[in-house]
């Protein structure tokens, strides 16, 4: 059973086959600033059972790295580092069709963890925006 996903618009969607490498959590700062969110989520695949459909846009993040994301709504993606993940394509998890199906199972990177992020359950919670209701 294939796991799918897509970008905010739609124009490019994804399809991976069998049993991801692993999703986690990451807090690094290059994550952090590319996506401008607190934390990333990554659910990772061998390339070669990832199917892509629709054009991506490409940038070179870092020596080895590039992230890829939909030019249309500017969606990230995929992440692709030959060095450090060699074979692997990272999907960020929130493009899931499913995202609940698949929860996490580590958080890396946490050395950059921002510290307030320790504490997010104790902030109220409110089921949609507050005063919308």
């Amino acid at each position: 059973m294939a796991t799918t996903g897509k970008c905010h618009c739609g124009a490019v969607s994804w399809s991976a086959e069998g049993e991801p490498e692993h999703h986690a959590i990451c807090h690094c700062d290059d994550c952090r600033r590319w996506s401008g969110a607190p934390a990333v989520g990554w659910i990772a695949w061998q390339a070669d059972r990832v199917t892509i459909d629709g054009q991506t846009t490409t940038y070179h993040s870092s020596e080895h790295g590039t992230r890829e994301f939909c030019g249309t709504c500017g969606t990230g993606l995929f992440y692709r580092n030959p060095e450090a993940l060699p074979g692997i394509v990272d999907i960020h998890s929130g493009t899931l069709d499913d995202p609940e199906g698949q929860p996490p199972g580590a958080q890396i990177m946490v050395k950059d963890r921002l510290s307030w992020t320790a504490g997010i359950s104790e902030l109220p919670a409110f089921q949609t925006y507050p005063g919308m209701d």
